[in-house]
């Protein structure tokens, strides 16, 4: 009896248990399912899809994209700087037998800026007119932009008419040496022109290092470069009062070449150019930069030539040359150098060529402050970030 009454529960249990773990099973695969798909939305909700950035965003940051291992990057937002200027001209006028070589005096102004990263704003004073009485009608304007990737050169100038003599060939027969170093108002001077260029290697190379302080070059680099630029020149010459200059100061006739003989002169240029720039890190946080182009130059010219307009009234294909130095001293924090930007620009025929030379040597020293936000964490008496990593030299 109670070994019947034992088969009757096993039956009982072997028919139940299997609807029992029947149940359980599609539960915990439900709850499974319902777990995965909670877990997945949570994520979907979570997790924002990143934003693309947009075309015109990612080309402004291309312009200052750097190779770290090479280029150090600015460590702060703000800068102050007092500079000095010192500006230089010549002019060249010649013809097939004659030549004279103009050049006012020199100038030297010096000033504040304050800059925000990569502009700069400041104000300068003619350190030889510090009365402010206007002796000349010259005006200057020079306005640089240097990027990792793109640079460009924007100027303005205006000579006036405080020209000195520096060197005269009218002939054989003329004695030419008292006219040296004579002031001479008859020639008046005004270039306007830009020109932009793309450096190939500008992850690697940095102009803003040599040239804007807001880099830093830590191992020697170089870099070819390509640009395009626009001037248009002006030229005055009063032929009559020349004439008469040469006479009076000579004592002797002289005759103009008919090259020489015009009242104004004005040419536009398009141009081409090509060029290499090295930096070169000759110690820690130091750095010397040498650049050079050369533009092949496309002129067209408007004249007023007393005898024969056909003499320069040709279009004409020639050689300019624009040359950048810089000696910089920058531990991020504090930096001090000189630079220098010359530019030389030409036109010239078989009977009539002009040679303009014109450019600045400054000399600075500046101060940054507002570390920037990668950088505010790090001691403020660092300012030795290139320091961190061992120069190297090429």
């Amino acid at each position: 009896m109670r070994s019947h009454w034992r088969h009757s529960v096993w039956r009982g249990v072997r028919f139940v248990l299997p609807l029992y773990l029947l149940t359980l099973f599609p539960s915990g695969i439900l709850a499974q399912d319902t777990t995965a798909v909670l877990t997945a939305d949570t994520v979907a909700t979570t997790a924002q899809p990143e934003k693309k950035m947009s075309w015109l965003r990612r080309t402004i940051r291309g312009f200052s994209r750097i190779d770290e291992n090479y280029v150090e990057p600015q460590h702060y937002n703000w800068s102050v700087m007092l500079q000095a200027i010192y500006s230089y001209d010549y002019y060249r006028v010649s013809s097939a037998t004659q030549s004279v070589s103009f050049a006012p005096s020199p100038t030297l102004k010096a000033g504040p800026y304050f800059g925000w990263r990569w502009v700069f704003a400041g104000y300068t004073f003619d350190l030889k007119n510090l009365s402010f009485s206007k002796t000349s009608n010259k005006q200057e304007l020079d306005f640089s932009i240097y990027a990792a990737q793109l640079g460009a050169d924007i100027y303005y100038r205006r000579t006036g008419s405080d020209y000195k003599i520096r060197n005269v060939r009218m002939g054989s027969d003329i004695d030419s040496g008292q006219l040296e170093g004579q002031h001479f108002d008859g020639i008046s001077v005004g270039i306007t022109g830009f020109n932009v260029y793309y450096i190939f290697n500008h992850q690697r190379f940095s102009y803003p290092a040599a040239f804007a302080q807001s880099t830093c070059q830590k191992i020697s680099c170089g870099s070819w470069m390509a640009g395009f630029g626009y001037i248009r020149n002006s030229i005055e010459l009063d032929h009559e009062k020349l004439e008469r200059f040469v006479e009076e100061r000579t004592r002797q006739k002289v005759a103009l070449d008919s090259g020489m003989m015009f009242k104004k002169i004005k040419y536009t240029s398009i141009n081409a150019s090509v060029g290499y720039a090295y930096n070169w890190v000759f110690a820690r946080n130091c750095l010397f930069c040498a650049s050079l182009s050369v533009a092949l130059a496309y002129k067209k010219t408007k004249s007023d030539v007393s005898q024969s307009k056909k003499i320069i009234d040709l279009s004409n294909i020639n050689i300019d040359g624009i040359g950048r130095f810089g000696l910089v001293w920058n531990n991020t924090r504090w930096y001090a150098g000189a630079s220098a930007i010359i530019r030389t620009y030409n036109y010239r025929k078989r009977q009539f060529a002009t040679n303009n030379i014109f450019g600045n040597l400054n000399f600075y020293v500046g101060y940054n402050f507002g570390a920037r936000g990668a950088y505010k964490k790090k001691t403020a008496g660092d300012g030795n970030a290139v320091t961190r990593k061992e120069t190297r030299r090429l």
